[in-house]
């Protein structure tokens, strides 16, 4: 039987990569997203390949639209198998005091209670099947916490949180769950980045441009945890390690994050 796999976001980045390695994999694909226009295109994309596959709207700030993709997946597929929680965007950079509330809300209401609502509208559906897995995608930035990103860190930080949580209720029932957490590499973040402080959008590019890393191989490494149930998706080695030395001396981390920090963004450290 062919596998299932639901994607929010689906239709640009990391999410479309992943929808594009999962069809040539031989699973049925669907895509959420917001964005119709990119939404139809990657259909037509995906459908070269798997002739099967979807896009349906979905505003992970909607449980409704979640429950609703639930319920057309069982009716047209008799359920799903895999679900990504990927949708997200870029937070605000700046200092603390200078951004609104209004963007924090903004989101964590994207960011952490769309991934929330994402395992929420299936997590029943999972346990009914006895089975199913959850993808959600975090950051390295909820590992390590770089200064004047506070709200894009805190909702990473408890994306990682609920995984763990989700990884010890969940598994009893059949029902699996990693945590994606990425640097920097390629893909359309900067597009609802939001600043209070100039040049960070044109730093940010650099940063993503220059990372050796590419959302092909994100991709990959996602679908290779997922065959092997491996929790951690710690994509770049360079972060990979730092964290590692985080949890070793995290005095000593915080002193290597503002000499880094100061040489990437001056206006960061005062």
């Amino acid at each position: 039987m062919e596998k299932r796999v639901f994607i929010t976001g689906g239709a640009s980045g990391l999410g479309k990569e992943m929808a594009l390695l999962f069809a040539r994999k031989g699973y049925r694909v669907c895509i959420g997203d917001v964005n119709p226009e990119r939404g139809f295109e990657a259909e037509a994309e995906l459908s070269r390949v798997a002739p099967q596959a979807l896009y349906l709207h979905c505003d992970v700030t909607k449980l409704a639209d979640l429950e609703s993709v639930r319920d057309t997946l069982i009716e047209k597929w008799g359920g799903v198998d895999i679900v990504v929680n990927n949708a997200g965007v870029g937070g605000t950079a700046g200092w603390l005091e200078d951004v609104s509330l209004e963007d924090w809300e903004w989101v964590i209401d994207i960011n952490l209670l769309g991934v929330v609502r994402g395992c929420r509208a299936f997590t029943p559906l999972f346990k009914k099947q006895k089975s199913g897995y959850f993808v959600n995608v975090a950051s390295v930035a909820g590992l390590m916490n770089a200064p004047m990103m506070s709200n894009y860190n805190v909702t990473k930080a408890a994306v990682i949180s609920l995984s763990e949580t989700l990884r010890v209720e969940l598994e009893p029932y059949g029902i699996y769950t990693s945590v994606v957490c990425p640097a920097f590499f390629p893909t359309n973040l900067t597009e609802n980045l939001r600043s209070t402080v100039g040049g960070v959008h044109s730093q940010v590019n650099k940063l993503m441009k220059r990372s050796g890393v590419t959302a092909l191989q994100v991709a990959q490494a996602v679908a290779e945890a997922v065959e092997k149930k491996e929790f951690w998706v710690v994509t770049h080695r360079l972060e990979r390690n730092m964290w590692k030395f985080k949890r070793l001396w995290p005095d000593g981390f915080s002193m290597l994050m503002k000499q880094q920090s100061k040489k990437l963004f001056p206006q960061a450290i005062k």
